[in-house]
Order: C-alpha cells, then sequence, then structure tokens
C-alpha cells in the first residue's frame, strides 16, 4: 500500500475541474486524480497535463453511477489506504434557452448536482484520512436561489439542526413539484440548477456538523465554494474569469495547511467566508 498522499478530483477533464487537477500537480504533495466518465476523454485531458510537464494520474468516475464510484472508493482503499483531498466538482447545467421541459431539467440537474455528489460522499467520505481536506464546489446561484425560496423554505436550508435525511426530502420534493407544475406555488424558484446547488452547500454544511460529532479529533476540513462566474462550456464565453482563476478558492481550501482549524462548514468564495 501506497503512504503517497492522495487527492481526487470529479468531473475534471475540462473546465474548472480540469484547472484544479493542474493547480493541484503543481502545490500537492502527492498523487492527484483527474477523473471523468468518458476514460477517452479523461485520458486526453492528462495528455494535454503531462505537455505542461504535469503528472496527474486517471481514475474513470461517473458520479450518476454507484458502481463507478464504488471501483473508486475500493481502488483508493486498496493502494493507498484512503484519501487525503476530495474535490467534488462534477455538476451540469443546462443552458438558459435550453426548450428541455422545466420537469425534466429539475430531475436530471439534482440527479447530478445533489444526489450525485451525496453518493460520492457517502462512498468516499469515511476513507478521508486525519486532516484531510474536502471541498464541494457549489454556486453564488445557491446563495441567490436561497433568496427566491419561501421563508419557510429559507428557514429550514439555513437551519443548524437539518439532517441530511430532511434535506433529502426536500431535493426530491422539488423534483416532484415540478412534475406536478406546483413548485413556484410551493416556494421554489425557478432554477434547478440553483435548488441543486442549494442542495450542495446546506449538504456540507450538514457533513461538517457530522464529522465535528464523529472525528472531532481527526482535523477534516470540509467546506462549500463558489468558484465565480468562469469561462467554460457550462457558463459561456462572456463569463469573467479564468478557469485557472476559478479554481483559486477550491485550491485554497483543498491546501488548507495542517494547523488551520478552519474554515470548516463555511461556503466561500474567492477565499472569503460568506453568510449563508
Amino acid at each position: 500500500m501506497s503512504s503517497v498522499p492522495v487527492a481526487v478530483v470529479t468531473g475534471s477533464n475540462k473546465g474548472i475541474g480540469f484547472a484544479i487537477v493542474r493547480a493541484l500537480c503543481k502545490q500537492f504533495p502527492g498523487d492527484v486524480y483527474l477523473t471523468a466518465r468518458d476514460p477517452g476523454r479523461g485520458q486526453e485531458a492528462v495528455a494535454k497535463l503531462q505537455e505542461e510537464g504535469l503528472h496527474p494520474l486517471f481514475h474513470q468516475l461517473d458520479i450518476d453511477d454507484l458502481q463507478s464510484i464504488r471501483a473508486l472508493r475500493d481502488f483508493l482503499k486498496e493502494k493507498y489506504g484512503g484519501l487525503n483531498v476530495l474535490v467534488n466538482n462534477a455538476g451540469i447545467a443546462f443552458k438558459v434557452h435550453d426548450t428541455t421541459p422545466f420537469a425534466v431539467q429539475a430531475e436530471v440537474t439534482l440527479k447530478t448536482n445533489f444526489f450525485g455528489t451525496r453518493n460520492v460522499c457517502m462512498e468516499l467520505l469515511p476513507l478521508v484520512k486525519p486532516y484531510g481536506r474536502v471541498v464541494n464546489v457549489s454556486s453564488m446561484v445557491s446563495s441567490s436561489a436561497l433568496g427566491r425560496c419561501s421563508q419557510e423554505l429559507q428557514q429550514k436550508f439555513r437551519s443548524d439542526t437539518i439532517t441530511e435525511d430532511e434535506l433529502v426530502k426536500l431535493m426530491t420534493k422539488f423534483v416532484e413539484d415540478t412534475k406536478k407544475s406546483v413548485h413556484e406555488k410551493e416556494g421554489w424558484p425557478n432554477t434547478a440548477y440553483g435548488v441543486s446547488k442549494i442542495g450542495v452547500t446546506v449538504l456540507s454544511r450538514i457533513q461538517a456538523r457530522m464529522l465535528n460529532e464523529k472525528r472531532k479529533g481527526d482535523h477534516i476540513l470540509l467546506n462549500a465554494c463558489c468558484p465565480g462566474w468562469v469561462r467554460t462550456d457550462m457558463a459561456g464565453p462572456k463569463a469573467t474569469k479564468s478557469p485557472d482563476e476559478g479554481a483559486e478558492t477550491p485550491v485554497y481550501l483543498a491546501l488548507l495547511p495542517s494547523d488551520a482549524d478552519g474554515p470548516h462548514g463555511q461556503f466561500l468564495s474567492d477565499k472569503t467566508v460568506r453568510s449563508w
């Protein structure tokens, strides 16, 4: 078994994830895994970084596929006995003018961005070693979407005692409400991406609380962050930040020094804790 530290970045064959891998290859003292659903695209991305003189490793990962997540889990357990840094970056978004019915957009977006991310966490968080770092890439859209929720929903999502089960029920309810075309009446904003990222931010707060309760002495720090508006296939060419600039806050959180006792359970953008 290797004693080398190991970092994993989900959804990292392009965009912000790719930039996070590039930065970790330069700054993280260990093995860095670029992951992608499609092995061909993943290997292509690895080759690009190798041309820059960097040495990422590749492992297939489709966060929508539990078998794929478990294969990565077993690989990490066997080869490294766990992992040190996990960056949950994989995510999807429909374009603003997409004509796909909203209920379908809601189901598909939440399947990956919330439920897929949650499944990765369920399988991989138990493997995170003491002094490990976990970064869930959320979005400022989660803040603006939260502000457009009913007062009752806002209260639930801001609660310091909400459980993971309660959050899962709320995310499931959003999808079901969109199918019945009652989501606005039920207090939801008209953004599937925004609700999916509310889910990621609140999930992060819950996970940090659980780490405090169950693994207090392990000094693991877990946070959610917004990379900013970044020029990627997802956000388009008009966005203000380059992918390397978008990677700055996730990388900062992934590399928090071992003597840091925070941030933990926070939502950050531009390396700054934001109120939720």
